[in-house]
C-alpha cells in the first residue's frame, strides 16, 4: 500500500500512526532480535469540507511524462503545496493508464499530513486519456485563499454538450454573459472530449474563449461517447446576487452564500438500484456531517462507466429530497473501486437553499 514505516521513533498516535513497540521490561533487545515494526495507517480524508465562498479559487496541475502514477502524483501534489495561496479543500484527480487509483488517495493524506495542512476531500476517476503521451494524472484543486477573491459570490455552470469544444465553449460564455459575467471572470474552465484525436484544437479554443484562466481537458473513456464535448465552468459573480438565485436557465446557479460544502466522492458498488441508493445515503450523512443536507445541493457531478446508467442515476437524484438541480454526467472509463460503477459529488449551499 506504500506507506511509510514507523521504526525506531515515537510518533504521534493522533496524526494516523502507530508508534513502535518497545521491548519488554526496558531491555534492549540482542542483534537479530525480531524488532516489532508498525506500519503508518492511510489517513482518512474528509467525506466533505466547507469552503469560504468569497475566497474560494482553483488550481490545475500541469501535465507530466516523468514516472509513473504515483511519482507523477507526488509530483503534481508537490506543486499545489507550493503555488496554494491558502488550504487546498478538493482535489479532483484524472487518471490515465493502468496506475491503482486508490493510490492518489493515500498519497495525498501523506503528503498533506506531512505539512500539517487540513486534509482535503477527494475525487478520483480514470478516464481515457490526457493530452500529453505518457501522461497519467491531472489535478484540478479548490482552494480558500487567504483574500477575498469573489466579493459578490461564485456562479456553478453544469457541462454544455455540443458537437464540438468551440461550441461547447460559446454556450459557456453565452451563459456567463446572461448573468452579466465576462469570460475574464472564470475561475476554472474543463472540457470532457469524445476523442483527443478529433478534438486537436481544444487547448487553443480554451486559452482563446478564457485566457488567462486555469484550463483542463481529458478524453473521457477510451471508446467514442456522446456528447462528443462538454464544458463546464465557474466563474466569479461581477455583481451582487439575490440569494439563491439562479440564472442561465437551468445551465448555472449563483451562490453568494458565506460558506458551501464540498464533498468528496460516494461511489456505488453494484449497479442494482438499492446500491445506487445507499450512495445517495452516504453522501446525505457526509452532508449532514457539515450541516447541510441533499436539498441543500446546488450542483452534482454524477460519474458513470456505463452511458446505460445515466438516466437512472439521474431519476434518482431528482427523488432526492429538493428535486431536480444542476447535474454533469460524465461517463468515466472507472472509479476507484472495481466494483463501483457509480460516484458522484455534489456542492451545497445550506444557508441559501430551503
Amino acid at each position: 500500500m506504500g506507506s511509510s514505516i514507523a521504526q525506531n521513533k515515537k510518533l504521534d498516535p493522533d496524526a494516523g500512526y502507530i508508534p513502535t513497540v518497545a521491548p519488554e521490561d526496558g531491555k534492549k533487545k540482542k542483534k537479530g532480535d525480531d524488532v516489532t515494526q508498525a506500519l503508518a495507517l492511510p489517513p482518512e480524508l474528509p467525506s466533505a469540507v466547507q469552503a469560504e465562498t468569497d475566497r474560494l479559487t482553483y488550481q490545475v496541475t500541469p501535465l507530466s511524462s516523468k514516472g509513473l502514477l504515483s511519482q507523477q502524483t507526488r509530483d503534481a501534489i508537490k506543486i499545489l503545496l507550493k503555488t496554494n495561496h491558502g488550504p487546498i479543500v478538493k482535489l479532483r484527480a484524472f487518471v490515465a493508464g493502468s496506475g491503482d487509483l486508490r493510490r492518489i488517495g493515500e498519497i495525498a493524506g501523506e503528503m498533506f499530513l506531512e505539512k500539517h495542512m487540513p486534509l482535503p476531500a477527494l475525487t478520483v476517476v480514470l478516464v481515457g486519456a490526457l493530452p500529453m503521451v505518457g501522461a497519467q494524472v491531472v489535478i484540478e484543486a479548490a482552494e480558500v485563499d487567504r483574500k477575498v477573491v469573489n466579493p459578490n459570490g461564485v456562479a456553478f455552470l453544469a457541462a454544455q454538450p455540443a458537437p464540438s469544444v468551440a461550441e461547447s465553449l460559446a454556450k459557456l460564455r453565452s451563459t456567463l454573459e446572461s448573468a452579466g459575467i465576462g469570460p475574464s471572470d472564470a475561475l476554472l474552465v474543463t472540457c470532457f472530449v469524445s476523442s483527443l484525436d478529433d478534438q486537436r484544437d481544444t487547448q487553443q479554443a480554451m486559452s482563446a474563449s478564457f485566457p488567462g484562466v486555469a484550463l483542463n481537458y481529458v478524453q473521457m473513456q477510451r471508446a467514442p461517447v456522446m456528447p462528443p464535448s462538454a464544458c463546464e465552468a465557474t466563474a466569479h459573480l461581477a455583481k451582487p446576487a439575490s440569494p439563491g438565485s439562479q440564472s442561465g436557465g437551468s445551465q448555472m446557479v449563483v451562490v453568494s452564500a458565506p460558506q458551501i460544502v464540498i464533498s468528496g466522492t460516494q461511489l456505488a458498488f453494484g449497479s442494482q438500484d438499492k446500491d445506487l441508493k445507499l450512495a445517495f445515503e452516504r453522501l446525505e450523512k457526509a452532508l449532514a456531517a457539515k450541516g447541510a443536507h441533499f436539498n441543500h445541493v446546488a450542483i452534482s457531478h454524477l460519474y458513470v462507466t456505463s452511458s446505460g446508467l445515466a438516466a437512472r442515476v439521474l431519476a434518482l437524484e431528482a427523488s432526492q429530497p429538493g428535486g431536480a438541480r444542476l447535474a454533469t454526467v460524465l461517463p468515466v472509463e472507472a472509479l476507484p473501486s472495481l466494483d463501483a460503477p457509480f460516484g458522484l459529488d455534489v456542492i451545497a449551499v445550506p444557508a441559501l437553499l430551503p
